[in-house]
């Protein structure tokens, strides 16, 4: 391993951890016979080792730990060769020691970073500065539950081979950029438990390889765009906990692969009937509570076999609910609370059992009963018939 290379990778981690640490004494060779835990390393052409992989933080039993004071070393930007960064819960305290991302270096990792990974420091502040959009050769860029602010930088558009972008658990705002239409071969967005705004941008559709999106918990508006049909691979779509409208989008029936449906706490409005909901074969999680939603609950939910949990709660729905919904070989909760149903429940004390307290059907039309069969399977919340 190359000296100046050897002294770098000692100032990095004495930087983060503290003046300590004596690499040099406990970690003669680190790329050798005393590797340095959260370190790895490569040998290049030239011969010599050099660092590849910086991981520090609340990873592993035996990870390094940072400091309470620690800080981004000026020295950290001379691992030439530097290929993943993480750091886990090493800035702790954004009164005592706040630390924001270099706006500087960056441009030095520029054909050599692929892997940049800040995750759960509440003491990380600022904004993302828009030199990360140097990084010409990430793929995965994970900014999670710090306390970041500012807009989503335009920049990071330039990050074309991005496969995955969480920005999730921050503080923020602004719309997603029109850039950001440029990541072809995204798998995962998630930038929920922000401050978002604006409409869901229909640049989405140009995501063809993105298996997972998520935007929840922000102050999204507008109606979900029909540029969103063309995510054939879509697996999960979450855009619940915002102030999405306009019913529920035609766009849903082309997201054939998705298996993870959660569109909750949303004044979507509008009713089921117009959804095909046998053709979503793969969905496990349908969740659309709390959307305003009007009319009867569809008995094509009930071939829905994949299912696992189906939350139709807190909306305002009439009418019966299907037996064949006790069908669904899957299924594992079952909560329609807080509706406005009818009729008599037919289900098998079976089913009752089967799904005790998830299945949730409290809190409807008074009219609303059970055939009572066996008294210790019945389901809570609701009266028995009067026979």
């Amino acid at each position: 391993m190359d000296e100046k290379e050897k002294q770098v990778i000692y100032n990095v981690i004495q930087g983060f951890v503290g003046n300590w640490w004596n690499g040099s004494d406990l970690y003669p060779d680190p790329c050798g016979w005393t590797p340095i835990q959260g370190v790895s390393c490569e040998l290049y052409e030239d011969g010599f080792w050099y660092v590849t992989v910086v991981n520090l933080g609340q990873v592993f039993d035996n990870s390094l730990i940072c400091s309470n004071d620690a800080k981004f070393p000026e020295q950290l930007f001379k691992l030439k060769h530097l290929k993943v960064l993480s750091l886990i819960s090493c800035f702790l305290s954004p009164n005592k020691n706040p630390v924001t991302i270099p706006v500087s270096g960056w441009e030095k990792f520029s054909e050599s970073l692929e892997s940049l990974i800040l995750r759960s420091n509440p003491g990380l502040v600022g904004t993302i500065p828009s030199t990360i959009g140097s990084l010409r050769s990430l793929q995965s860029l994970v900014l999670l539950e710090n306390s970041l602010t500012g807009e989503l930088p335009q920049s990071v558009g330039n990050l074309v081979k991005l496969r995955q972008l969480v920005l999730a658990g921050n503080n923020l705002a602004g719309e997603v950029p029109i850039t950001y239409g440029n990541f072809s071969e995204l798998l995962i967005f998630d930038a929920s438990r922000n401050n978002l705004s604006g409409a869901l941008p229909p640049l989405v559709g140009s995501w063809s390889s993105l298996l997972k999106l998520d935007l929840s918990n922000n102050v999204l508006e507008g109606l979900l765009p029909m540029e969103l049909g063309r995510l054939k691979n879509l697996t999960l779509l979450d855009v619940s906990h915002n102030k999405l409208i306009g019913g529920l989008s035609e766009t849903i029936k082309e997201l054939v692969s998705l298996k993870d449906l959660v569109l909750s706490n949303n004044p979507i409005g509008g009713d089921l009937l117009g959804t095909k909901w046998r053709s979503f074969i793969k969905i496990e999680t349908l969740d659309l509570s709390n959307m305003g939603l009007e009319g009867s609950v569809p008995d094509s939910i009930g071939e829905m076999k994949s299912l696992r949990f189906l939350d139709l709660s807190n909306n305002n729905l009439n009418g019966t609910l299907s037996r064949n919904l006790e069908n669904l070989p899957c299924l594992k909760a079952l909560h329609v609370n807080g509706n406005n149903l009818t009729g008599r429940l037919e289900f098998s004390a079976e089913f009752y059992r089967k799904l005790g307290r998830r299945f949730a059907a409290w809190n409807n039309n008074a009219n609303f009963c059970y055939i009572a069969k066996q008294v210790a399977s019945m389901p809570h919340g609701v009266k028995p018939c009067v026979q």
